[in-house]
């Protein structure tokens, strides 16, 4: 990364290494903006920035994976409009900086990444959390505040109205363990995962175009349901809030489809609990049928899914040595993720590409999903 930055920028002098992971959601799924609780793993795929001060005033910002580069002059940084692309990530989240107090200096930075886009493993989070700590550069700044500031930034200047779990989990990830986060107090507690067990990524790798307008459709639906719940339950501000049962007596006074949406938000809580105890009691088979019971409910209730994901959770239920598997992330492609036994990993690896590429002629990504550490510098 060194020779690549002296040979964009001409000088390494100064320069300094901030990395932060995307992640894979194990359980939880669509609960975050619910303010919910959620599942995550931080993963050693990671969003490394390298920044070093430039001395001519301009702020430029080189992505590796594009081989793109953009620049201003830092002293107009704050009065940017979305380009609607991959440079409202860093600059929304310099836009944050800056009303935080931290003014933005002109700046080299070189961006690479290892989290492959479109996959719902949140190389977006990775991005923000990434460049936040470059623009920073050692500035000291609270991390629980550093992941909402870089959720600010995505839904005030990209315009994604996200939860708060992609950004949390690149901060505060921690290595061998899942993460389990309440949506609502921001607090969380370390899961310890059961020996012997794996967790595998599958990449569609498709993005269906109906992922970023259906994400706004289900936040809108969502909260037609707690309208509607807050008129028997006045305890109720969240789908988070609402037990099964008081769903099940509220369910015939509200539309079907809004019904629906909240029958996965709630029943999916609930299975994030009985997730982290099966967890606790070395119970991979639970556990793989609680990521099954996610599976059917993001596809029936929620309808995120597609041809593709279902292709590879039917699949893997097949494939011997695998405990459950369903879709992570937003939905309409991306990824899936496996539970399987850890001396079985290779051979689903092998049989999951096989199936997909004969059924859809595509080659599928696969990656292994080993709980890292959160964002930090290098």
């Amino acid at each position: 990364m060194m020779e690549t930055f002296q040979q964009l920028f001409g000088s390494t002098e100064g320069m300094r290494t901030f990395r932060a992971p995307g992640r894979v959601n194990l359980i939880g799924e669509h609960t975050d903006y619910n303010l919910g609780f959620v599942l995550p793993v931080a993963l050693d795929l990671a969003t490394t920035v390298a920044a070093a001060p430039s001395r001519d005033g301009m702020l430029r910002i080189y992505s590796e994976q594009r081989q793109e580069m953009r620049q201003w002059k830092a002293e107009e940084i704050e009065g940017l409009g979305p380009a609607h692309d991959w440079s409202d990530y860093p600059i929304g989240v310099a836009h944050e900086l800056i009303r935080a107090g931290f003014p933005i200096q002109p700046a080299n930075l070189l961006i690479a990444s290892t989290v492959p886009e479109g996959s719902g493993l949140s190389s977006s989070a990775a991005l923000e959390v990434s460049s936040a700590l470059a623009f920073l550069h050692g500035r000291t700044f609270n991390p629980m505040e550093l992941a909402l500031l870089c959720q600010r930034a995505e839904r005030n200047f990209v315009g994604m109205p996200c939860g708060i779990m992609d950004q949390y989990i690149s901060v505060f990830g921690r290595r061998n363990c899942a993460v389990e986060i309440d949506c609502r107090s921001l607090g969380h507690r370390l899961v310890a995962l059961p020996a012997g067990i794996a967790f595998v990524a599958v990449n569609t790798m498709v993005k269906h175009a109906l992922a970023s307008s259906a994400y706004r459709e289900r936040v809108a639906e969502c909260a037609a349901a707690v309208a509607g719940l807050r008129g028997w339950f006045s305890s109720v501000e969240s789908l988070r809030d609402a037990t099964p049962e008081q769903l099940a007596e509220v369910v015939p006074k509200l539309p079907e489809l809004v019904a629906r949406r909240a029958r996965h938000v709630v029943t999916e809580d609930v299975r994030v609990g009985r997730f982290v105890e099966a967890s606790a009691a070395g119970d991979p088979r639970e556990m793989g049928r609680l990521m099954l019971e996610s599976h059917a409910s993001l596809r029936d209730d929620y309808q995120v899914s597609c041809e593709e994901l279902d292709f590879l959770v039917d699949t893997a239920k097949a494939v011997e040595g695998v405990y459950g598997s369903r879709m992570t992330g937003g939905g309409f492609g991306g990824c899936t993720v496996t539970l399987v036994r850890a001396e079985a990993a290779q051979a689903f690896t092998e049989q999951i590409s096989a199936a997909y590429l004969a059924r859809f002629e595509v080659t599928p990504g696969v990656y292994a999903c080993r709980p890292s550490d959160g964002a930090g510098e290098l």
